[in-house]
């Protein structure tokens, strides 16, 4: 790099007039076996330096930045990867809330149905309690009007021997509670 220099500088001086040159060197205190000397020790230095100092930490420069932007696009794909994830949730949360609400409304459908069900078998049974008891009330009058019929007859029968001041026969009686009790059985 600096080697390059020197035959600029050479080329450079050769095309001025040397003795301005050497009046210009002397002029700023320029030995000229010192500037050559010190110009090679440079350039060794400049040498060692850049391949011993520059190139490990420009190596080591180069690594972190390629650390660095690997860093960067794992943290973007993890980014991506999170709002993807993130968009997942969201998605699995509004499908459970949608079945959340389907089972709901079938348990508000079952419900229904049940209560509409147990309804149903209450009005059934209560209906056939009443249809039960209007039958022991069918059954509890036509035994009343039976005991009333004989009852009527008996009387009717007791009526007309007091009144005819005589004893009825056998038949005489039956006849005049089937009397009665035709009557009875009209009312």
């Amino acid at each position: 790099m600096f080697q390059a220099l020197i035959p600029i500088l050479a080329a450079a001086a050769a095309e001025h007039d040397e003795s301005k040159v050497e009046a210009l060197a002397t002029r700023f205190g320029v030995e000229w076996p010192y500037f050559v000397s010190q110009v090679v020790s440079f350039g060794v230095f400049a040498f060692l330096l850049y391949r011993f100092a520059f190139k490990p930490v420009l190596a080591t420069i180069g690594e972190r930045q390629k650390s660095i932007a690997d860093g960067l696009r794992y943290a973007e794909e993890m980014k991506a990867k999170l709002a993807d994830a993130e968009k997942k949730h969201a998605a699995e949360l509004r499908k459970g809330a949608l079945e959340a609400q389907k089972i709901i409304d079938e348990a508000r459908v079952t419900a229904k149905q049940v209560i509409e069900r147990e309804s149903q078998q209450a009005t059934e049974k209560a209906q056939q309690i009443v249809a039960k008891a209007e039958e022991a009330i069918e059954l509890d009058r036509r035994k009343v009007m039976a005991e009333a019929r004989s009852e009527i007859a008996r009387l009717v029968a007791v009526t007309a021997a007091r009144v005819l001041d005589k004893e009825l026969s056998a038949d005489d009686r039956r006849r005049y509670a089937d009397s009665a009790a035709r009557e009875m059985s009209e009312v």
